[in-house]
């Protein structure tokens, strides 16, 4: 649906190692988190949406690790809009290393995201675009 969109690219650091001395699963799904957040806030701010729109986690769908990932790799969280709702998108996350002259697809997820209005309590989910 959209075009692909680097949301993040970060160098893994050593702090960031299981006991293995490759990088958390945890770390690299937080970035997976904030890079689909990111690439559904600047689509809706592209397509001219809803301003108070904020949006949050809703699932992270199938998430595989296939190659483990290094400290010094440069990882990149490529990002594509797939599917948007009235409340919510649907993003593509494919997380590549580069290794020296390598690059390496090391995984991939689909994140849903749902825009909430913060200036309210309720925090309920909003319409993305006017009716």
């Amino acid at each position: 649906m959209s075009e692909p969109y680097i949301a993040i690219q970060v160098v893994m650091m050593p702090r960031d190692t299981n006991p293995h001395g490759t990088i958390f699963g945890g770390v690299i799904l937080s970035y997976i988190d904030m890079a689909g957040a990111l690439a559904a806030r600047r689509e809706l701010l592209l397509r001219g949406g809803n301003p108070r729109a904020s949006f949050v986690t809703v699932a992270i769908n199938r998430v595989e690790f296939k190659k483990p990932v290094l400290v010094g790799d440069v990882v990149r969280f490529q990002t594509r809009v797939i599917r948007i709702g009235r409340t919510s998108m649907t993003v593509h996350i494919d997380v590549y290393a580069d290794r020296g002259a390598e690059t390496i697809h090391v995984t991939e997820a689909e994140g849903v995201f749902v825009g909430v209005d913060l200036s309210t309590p309720e925090r309920k989910p909003v319409a993305l675009f006017p009716p």
